[in-house]
C-alpha cells in the first residue's frame, strides 16, 4: 500500500522487542533531545498538539530525538491526518491500528513493560495520539534507540528503505543527526561511527607524532592519518595509512550535501593531501594537528584553509 501507512511497519511491529545492549556507556546517545528544533517545514506541517507530544514523549528515551518519532508518525498516518482504515478506528488489513500502527498485541506489550503517563485515553488505546507516541517512543528505546537509531527503526519496520525515508523526513523537521561538536553527547547515525568517535575521543590530550599510530602502536601519540585510522579500525573499519590514500578511498561526500559525524575532512588537494580530520558536528573536528600541539577538538574550516573534501568510512 502507499507510503502514509506501512502494511510493513504493521508486520514488523509485531515482532519480538529487540533489547538494545550498552554498547558504548560512555556516548551518552546517537540523538540528544536537545539536538535540534523544529524546522520550519515541521511548524507548517506538524499539528501542534501532536509536535508536543512527540517532544514530550522523546524525553522518556534519552538520546532519542524527538524528530524520528515524529518522521515515523508522518510516514505511518501524516500525524493522524490520514483518512485511511486503521488510523482512527478499525484496522487496515495487517491489523495495525492507530496513528503510529500498532498490532494490538504489541501495544499491549509495551504499555505492560511501561506504563503511559496521565494525558491520554482510560485504559490506553493505541488510537489515542499521546498513547500511541508515548508507547512508540518506548519500543524505539527498548530496540537500542539510544546506541543504533537505525537498529531501532529497523526493528519498528524490517525494511532498508523504510529506515532512510523515516531519517530524511527527521533531517528535514529537525536536522537531528548534525553532531554538537563536543565529546559529551556523541551523536552518529549508526555504532560503527559512533565507536569511531568515541575512541577519537579518548585520544585527546595526546601529543602529535609524526608517523605515530598511538599507544597501542608503540607510540606516544598519533599523527592526523594515524588517529583516524586507528578510531575507525576501533569500530573494525580498516583504512588505509596515509591522508592521501584514506582520501582516494572515499566514498567522496558530494560537494552539496551536509558533513555528519564521522565524516573524515581533508585538506591539500587531489593529488597532494596533508591533513586529514574527524568531524564531529557543530562545525568542529577531532584531530592531531602538527608538531607541538596535542590531539584536540578545533573548527574544520578556518582563514585560509585549503580545504578538499569529505569521506564517508560508514554509510
Amino acid at each position: 500500500m502507499g507510503k502514509t501507512i506501512s502494511t510493513i511497519a504493521a508486520f514488523a511491529i509485531g515482532l519480538l522487542f529487540l533489547v538494545g545492549g550498552g554498547v558504548l556507556a560512555v556516548v551518552q546517545s546517537i540523538f540528544d533531545t536537545s539536538s535540534s528544533q523544529p524546522s520550519p517545514a515541521a511548524l507548517a506541517d506538524i499539528p501542534a498538539d501532536y509536535l508536543a507530544l512527540y517532544q514530550r514523549a522523546a524525553t522518556t528515551c534519552p538520546g532519542l530525538d524527538w524528530s524520528i518519532l515524529a518522521a515515523i508518525g508522518k510516514i505511518e498516518s501524516d500525524h493522524g491526518r490520514s483518512p485511511l482504515s486503521g488510523v482512527h478506528n478499525g484496522e487496515n488489513y495487517a491489523g495495525a491500528g492507530g496513528p503510529m500502527q500498532f498490532l494490538s498485541y504489541t501495544f499491549a506489550s509495551v504499555i505492560a513493560r511501561h506504563p503511559i503517563p496521565a494525558g491520554g485515553a482510560d485504559p490506553p488505546s493505541r488510537y489515542d495520539p499521546h498513547d500511541a507516541i508515548y508507547a512508540a517512543t518506548y519500543y524505539l528505546c527498548d530496540s537500542g534507540a539510544q546506541q543504533d537509531v537505525r537498529k531501532a527503526i529497523f526493528a519498528y519496520n524490517h525494511a532498508d528503505w523504510y529506515v532512510d525515508e523515516v531519517l530524511a523526513q527527521a533531517k528535514q523537521y529537525g536536522d537531528a543527526v548534525v553532531g554538537k561538536g563536543n565529546c559529551t553527547t556523541i551523536q552518529a547515525s549508526n555504532t560503527a561511527t559512533n565507536m569511531a568517535i568515541n575512541f577519537a575521543c579518548g585520544q585527546l590530550g595526546l601529543p602529535y607524532v609524526w608517523g605515530g599510530n598511538g599507544p597501542a602502536g608503540g607510540d606516544a601519540g598519533f599523527d592526523c592519518s594515524g588517529l583516524t585510522k586507528a578510531a575507525y579500525g576501533a569500530a573494525g573499519i580498516s583504512l588505509p595509512r596515509t591522508a592521501q590514500t584514506q582520501y582516494n578511498a572515499g566514498p567522496l561526500v558530494p560537494a552539496d550535501q551536509p558533513l555528519l559525524p564521522g565524516d573524515l575532512v581533508f585538506y591539500g588537494t587531489p593529488t597532494n593531501v596533508h591533513h586529514v580530520g574527524l568531524y564531529v558536528g557543530a562545525g568542529k573536528m577531532i584531530n592531531a594537528p602538527t608538531f607541538g600541539q596535542p590531539i584536540q577538538i578545533s573548527s574544520y574550516r578556518w582563514a585560509g584553509d585549503d580545504h578538499l573534501g569529505a569521506s564517508r568510512p560508514v554509510n
